[in-house]
C-alpha cells in the first residue's frame, strides 16, 4: 500500500459527518476515515449515492443472513468504484486549465516530489517534452486512502428472530470487521475506544491482514492510543498472530471532537514525548513476534518488509500549521489529523444546513464535555443542537427516551438482565420506577433523574445530520440532530472551501483562524483542569479515590512544567508560542485553588 501523498488526514467524526468524506476528497489525494458501525446509515448511503451515479443497486435487507457485514462491503466497494470513476474524469482532464486536475496538484504540499515535477510542467512550452511530462504525471495520480473506524468496544451480541443467540462471528464489531475485510479496499482499519481482544483475535482469520510475497498488505491496522503502554500492549497482543499495527494515532484524551477518552493528567506533549523517546521498541519488541508467527505457519516473513517500522501520527485540537510543525518536527510525528475544522468544509463533509449554522456560530462556551452518552464515557457537544431539544421534551413526557430503533448501544444490563440502551425508552422507564421504590433523598432522585434523562440516542441522531445533507429525510430543523465537534470549533467561524483548509494546513497564504487563538497545548491544559476539577465533586475520597487524583494531579503538573519548557523554544510561523507560558500559569494557579477547595493545600492531596 503506497504511502499518503499528504501530511494530514481527516479523522472519523460521528456517525455520519464522515460517512461520504471518501468520495469527495480522496480523488484529490486525501485520506479520510468512515465509521463503520451503523449498517443501517451505510445502507441508504448506498442507495443514495448508486442512484447518484447510475450504479445498479440491490437492496440488502435487514434480516437478510449476515446482511451487516454484506451491507459494509457493498457500500465500501461502491464509493471505491465512485472514486475510480471521478479520478479518471479528473486524470482526462487538460493540464494549463483551471479545473479539478490543477485543484489536485495545487493542494498538495509544497515539498512532494509531485508538485515540483508540476510546477516544472507549467514553466514548460507546450512541447513534446511537456506532453511527456504531463502524461507522467497523470500517471503518478491516486487517490486518498478509504480508510474506516470501528469502536472495539461497541461489540453487541445478536439474536435470531427466535431470540436464539447467533454466533460470535455475528456480533456488531466482528460483523462489520468481516465487511470491511471482504471489501476490495486496499486501506486501514482504524480500530479505537479501548482494546477488544475478542475482535482483535477475530482478524487473524482474514488474509488480506498479512503479507503477501512482495511484502505488501492489502489492509492496514491503525490503534488509536492514549499511551505508550496501550501502544505496547495492543501491539504485542496482534504481532502474537502475526498482525502488524501499520499506525499508532495518538488522539489527545479531551481536545478532541466525539467520545472523550481522559488520561490520568497526561497531557498531549507527555504522551508524544514518550513515543518519541520509545518508539523504536515498538519495532524491536514487536516484529520478532512477528516473525517468528510466519515462521510457525510455514512462511518466510518477506525480505522486502523486514525494515519497515509503524507510523506515529496525532490528532486532537490541531489549530495552525505552527502546531502541526511543532507535532511533527519537534516530536517526530510522521502525520496529523484533523477533524473539527473539516466539518466547515461542505466539500470534505456531510453537514446539514441547521447544523452548519449552529457550528459557525459555536462560541467557546457552546463546546461542553457531556454526559449525553449511553457509552458512560464523556462526549463532546454542542448545545442548542435539536437532539438536545428533542431529548428534554421526551424527558418531560411519559415516554421519555428513544424507542430505541437500532440498538447499537444495548450494553447495559444492570436494570433487567437483558441489554439495554441507557438513552431507551424502556431502560428510563424501569429507572424512574426504581427511583421511585428508592429510600433516596428528593435531591438525589432528582441528580439521578437528570443523569439518566439527558442521555441521548446517538445512533440515531449522529446519522439524521448526513441524512438531512443529502435530503434522503424531510424535515429540516424538526429532525433530532446531535453534532461533536471538539474545543477547536469556537475559533472557526464560516464555512470554508477544501482548498482553504488545504492551505491552511500547510501554512499557505492568511491564517483562518485568529492570532489570539490560544496554542492547542494551552487549550488541553485548561481542559484538564476543568476535568480535575469536576473529579473533585464526583469521585469518593476513599483510599482508591484520593490515589487516583494523587496520579493524576502528579502527571498533570509535571505536564504543564514540560509544556512551560516547550514555551522556551522558538515558535514555528503561525504557532502561538508566546502566550503559553501566562495562559498555562493561569491555569496552573487555578488547579491550586480548585485544590485547596477540597483540601487545605495542595500538598495534602499528595501526601494522602
Amino acid at each position: 500500500m503506497q504511502s499518503s501523498l499528504h501530511h494530514f488526514h481527516i479523522p472519523v467524526m460521528g456517525l455520519g459527518f464522515t460517512i461520504d468524506s471518501p468520495i469527495r476528497v480522496a480523488p484529490f489525494g486525501i485520506s479520510s476515515v468512515i465509521s463503520i458501525v451503523d449498517d443501517v446509515l451505510i445502507e441508504r448511503i448506498r442507495k443514495y449515492y448508486s442512484q447518484k451515479f447510475n450504479i445498479p443497486y440491490s437492496e440488502i435487507k435487514l434480516k437478510s443472513p449476515d446482511s451487516r457485514a454484506k451491507r459494509v462491503t457493498e457500500y465500501l466497494n461502491l464509493v471505491q468504484l465512485i472514486i475510480q470513476l471521478k479520478m479518471e474524469e479528473i486524470k482526462g482532464q487538460p493540464f494549463f486549465v483551471l479545473n479539478d486536475k490543477a485543484k489536485y496538484f495545487q493542494m498538495l504540499p509544497e515539498e512532494s516530489p509531485l508538485k515540483v515535477s508540476y510546477e516544472k510542467l507549467l514553466l514548460m512550452k507546450n512541447n513534446l517534452e511537456s506532453l511527456h511530462m504531463s502524461e507522467k504525471l497523470t500517471s503518478m495520480m491516486r487517490p486518498g486512502s478509504i480508510d474506516v473506524n470501528i469502536m472495539s468496544k461497541v461489540d453487541k451480541q445478536n439474536y435470531d428472530e427466535n431470540g436464539e443467540k447467533l454466533g460470535d462471528e455475528y456480533s456488531d464489531a466482528k460483523a462489520v470487521l468481516r465487511g470491511f475485510a471482504k471489501s476490495n479496499l486496499n486501506s486501514s482499519l482504524v480500530l479505537s475506544a479501548g482494546f477488544n481482544r475478542n475482535l482483535c483475535s477475530y482478524i487473524a482469520q482474514f488474509g488480506d491482514f498479512y503479507r503477501d510475497n512482495k511484502g505488501e498488505l492489502k489492509k492496514k491496522i491503525t490503534i488509536k492510543v492514549s499511551d505508550f503502554r496501550s501502544a505496547l500492549i495492543q501491539g504485542k497482543f496482534l504481532a502474537s498472530k502475526g498482525l502488524e499495527v501499520s499506525e499508532f494515532r495518538i488522539e489527545s484524551g479531551l481536545n478532541c471532537g466525539g467520545h472523550a477518552f481522559a488520561s490520568q493528567g497526561y497531557l498531549l506533549p507527555s504522551l508524544l514525548n514518550e513515543f518519541k523517546e520509545k518508539k523504536e521498541q515498538l519495532t524491536i519488541q514487536l516484529k520478532p513476534l512477528i516473525i517468528n508467527f510466519y515462521n510457525s505457519i510455514g512462511r518466510t516473513y518477506p525480505e522486502a518488509a523486514i525494515e519497515m517500522k509503524p507510523l506515529i501520527t496525532v490528532q486532537g485540537g490541531i489549530g495552525t500549521n505552527g502546531e502541526a510543525r511543532r507535532l511533527t518536527e519537534d516530536f517526530g510525528c510522521d502525520s496529523t489529523g484533523w477533524g473539527t475544522p473539516f466539518l466547515l468544509v461542505p466539500e470534505a463533509t456531510c453537514v446539514d444546513r441547521d447544523t452548519m449554522a449552529l457550528l459557525i456560530n459555536a462560541k467557546k462556551e457552546d463546546q461542553i464535555l457531556s454526559n449525553v452518552s449511553p457509552l458512560g464515557v464523556p462526549f463532546n457537544n454542542l448545545k442548542s443542537t435539536t437532539s438536545e431539544l428533542w431529548t428534554k421534551d421526551r424527558a418531560q413526557t411519559s415516554k421519555p427516551g428513544s424507542t430505541c430503533p437500532k440498538g447499537f448501544l444495548k450494553l447495559s444490563s444492570q436494570l433487567t438482565g437483558e441489554p439495554l440502551c441507557m438513552a431507551s425508552n424502556l431502560y428510563q422507564i424501569r429507572k424512574q420506577e426504581d427511583l421511585l421504590l428508592s429510600n433516596k433523598s428528593e435531591e438525589q432522585k432528582k441528580i439521578e433523574r437528570e443523569s439518566f434523562s439527558e442521555k441521548v440516542c446517538l445512533c440515531v441522531h449522529l446519522a439524521n445530520g448526513a441524512l438531512s445533507a443529502l435530503n434522503i429525510i424531510k424535515g429540516g430543523g424538526t429532525v433530532p440532530k446531535a453534532v461533536c465537534p471538539g474545543p477547536n470549533i469556537a475559533y472557526f467561524n464560516r464555512e470554508y472551501s477544501l482548498s482553504e483548509m488545504v492551505d491552511h494546513i500547510y501554512g499557505r497564504g492568511k491564517s483562518l483562524v485568529s492570532s489570539e487563538r490560544p496554542h492547542m497545548f494551552s487549550q488541553e491544559v485548561e481542559l484538564y483542569v476543568t476535568y480535575f476539577e469536576k473529579l473533585l465533586t464526583t469521585m469518593e475520597m476513599n483510599d482508591a479515590g484520593k490515589s487516583y487524583l494523587k496520579i493524576f494531579l502528579e502527571n498533570l503538573e509535571n505536564g504543564i512544567d514540560f509544556i512551560l519548557s516547550i514555551a522556551e523554544k522558538k515558535p514555528f510561523e503561525g504557532e502561538n508560542l508566546e502566550t503559553v507560558v501566562s495562559f498555562v500559569l493561569n491555569q496552573r494557579e487555578r488547579l491550586h485553588t480548585i485544590s485547596r477547595k477540597v483540601l487545605p493545600t495542595k500538598s495534602s492531596l499528595i501526601a494522602s
